[in-house]
């Protein structure tokens, strides 16, 4: 219990200091995705 209780902290952790890089890509990959269906429908 010890064990999943450490690895969940470590893993809110990691997500807590890589979650500017997470939003930057999705952003990056909606952008690119909205340009492929606005460039597909003109």
């Amino acid at each position: 219990m010890q064990t999943l209780t450490r690895g969940y902290r470590g893993l809110s952790l990691l997500v807590g200091i890589n979650w500017d890089l997470i939003l930057y890509v999705a952003t990056i990959a909606v952008a690119l995705v909205g340009g492929a269906l606005l460039g597909s429908l003109f």
